[in-house]
């Protein structure tokens, strides 16, 4: 089976060969972030991550502290479940939540959607692991990976792909978070991370249970 960059490298050389033209501009647009160092301000390794409460699917309030009294937290930032790359990203997870969990581990996804009441108790019950809303960006902004947005790939969310982000993420059109993924003690210490304002590219699964093994 297909490693997640594997996965994702096949997605981006899809897209290449049917959509050149709009892949060329992001590919501009990623350079010219990286240009600007977008990114470079995340928490780093050695670093207490920032507290946070956010709602889940239900509404309920979930705070990291209480995650940590169980044990490490792994947490991913994601765009949102209507991102293809971030598709493959949860079911990669998924994948290896057994494996995050026998080692004592809990697993938190944060993404800008709001809970809008569109998945029923059944559903919500089969979920795995938490998928928290950030809305407005603002625990992805105290940990430094919250990203504008460039209009081009706005226009292109809006236009070519009818997704109207506004109501997605209650009011937030051009803020999202750059995929980034953070492993962290039970003390709240970021042991590892992995962060790239390339929306394309995300953490392997096996790094993250490499870092979660050298807690040990």
């Amino acid at each position: 089976m297909k490693n997640l960059r594997e996965q994702t490298d096949a997605k981006i050389a899809e897209g290449r060969l049917n959509n050149p033209d709009f892949m060329k501009g992001v590919d501009a647009a990623i350079e010219e972030a990286k240009a600007f160092e977008q990114g470079d301000n995340a928490i780093k390794v050695g670093e207490t991550a920032p507290r946070f409460k956010l709602p889940n699917a239900r509404g309920k309030s979930v705070s990291l502290d209480n995650l940590l009294e169980n044990g490490p937290v792994v947490i991913t930032f994601y765009r949102g479940s209507w991102c293809p790359y971030c598709n493959l990203q949860i079911r990669a997870l998924q994948e290896i939540l057994g494996d995050i969990r026998k080692l004592g581990a809990n697993l938190v996804a944060i993404s800008p959607q709001v809970p809008d009441g569109s998945l029923t108790d059944k559903e919500i019950s089969s979920m795995d692991y938490g998928v928290l809303s950030d809305q407005d960006a603002k625990v992805a902004f105290q940990y430094g990976v919250a990203w504008e947005v460039p209009e081009f790939l706005a226009e292109h969310m809006r236009v070519d792909r009818g997704l109207d982000l506004e109501k997605i993420n209650n009011g937030n059109a051009t803020m999202l978070p750059i995929p980034a993924t953070f492993v962290l003690n039970r003390e709240g210490v970021v042991k590892w991370s992995f962060v790239d304002v390339d929306y394309r590219k995300r953490a392997e699964p096996s790094d993250i249970l490499k870092a979660l093994k050298n807690l040990f």
